[in-house]
């Protein structure tokens, strides 16, 4: 019973999408003159699409405590250099809110190096170019060893949202975005599929930038990509996240901690992770 559920569960994202659109497409449907078997199909589609609807979002908030339970990866950090933690699972679970394209355990790092400043939100242009932000164009690497599943690089990178008002435009945006499935939410990305079965991804990568390609093995700390701003993405930064297969349809989240990271000031390596607005410190 608890696997079909978990199966079930999986199932919720592309049910979501199948429903909605059914939805959609029966509403348009009461503008055109149809033939009565359309008219018939049309009235079992509806409340089908309603049930499937319904089911999808209970599932999303009651069978995420039938799931088991995963022990922490340790993998090693997809950036070097000093970064700031935001929307990180140490703060809360699910970390962006929501469990959908395994996002459960995700951490998103924005680049704030000592020697630059990153442009402030809510100052200067509401969409400010990405080439003004120092997380914009630097390199980003491999979490662990293993096979790229997953490597896309073709989406441009959009201006940054800058303020308030920028914000709630990628609100709609953002919307508009999720029609096209997951790819176009997490934007250029790259997938490893690790001995263990964990799947790493980094997202957000800058177009044209990826260097490695599907079925090429890698090994943690190799170069493959660098960080942009392509998705749904306020500004520059690099998503991280482990999940258990490769699909963001159907995948769930896994945890994970950074291999020797530093927190704030603190001298001491630690096998960890920031909290939300701790800066992390990784070393080549």
């Amino acid at each position: 019973m608890r696997r079909a559920l978990i199966a079930v569960y999986r199932l919720r994202i592309p049910g979501y999408y199948a429903s909605t659109a059914t939805l959609i497409a029966v509403a348009l449907s009461t503008f055109l003159t149809l033939g009565e078997t359309a008219r018939q199909a049309r009235g079992i589609l509806s409340p089908i699409a309603l049930c499937v609807l319904a089911i999808c979002i209970v599932l999303a908030f009651t069978a995420p405590v039938f799931l088991p339970k995963r022990e922490t990866v340790k993998v090693s950090s997809p950036v070097r250099g000093r970064w700031l933690a935001m929307n990180s699972p140490a703060s809360k679970v699910p970390s962006h809110g929501v469990r959908a394209y395994g996002q459960t355990y995700a951490i998103d790092l924005v680049n704030e190096p000592v020697d630059k400043v990153r442009p402030p939100f809510g100052g200067g242009s509401a969409m400010r170019a990405p080439s003004e932000y120092p997380a914009f164009g630097a390199p980003v690497f491999a979490m662990c060893d293993g096979v790229v599943v997953r490597a896309s690089d073709w989406r441009r990178d959009h201006r940054a949202r800058s303020n308030l008002l920028a914000v709630i435009y990628l609100l709609f945006e953002g919307a508009i975005r999720e029609s096209g499935g997951p790819g176009f939410i997490v934007g250029n990305h790259v997938t490893i599929r690790g001995a263990d079965g964990v799947h790493a991804t980094v997202a957000h990568l800058q177009r044209g930038s990826v260097t490695v390609r599907v079925g090429e093995t890698v090994r943690a700390g190799e170069q493959i990509g660098l960080c942009g701003n392509s998705g749904n993405s306020t500004e520059p930064h690099v998503h991280a996240q482990l999940m258990d297969r490769a699909s963001l349809w159907t995948a769930i989240g896994v945890p994970m901690t950074f291999a020797g990271i530093t927190i704030g000031d603190a001298p001491e390596l630690a096998d960890t992770l920031p909290q939300n607005n701790e800066h992390l410190t990784t070393r080549a």
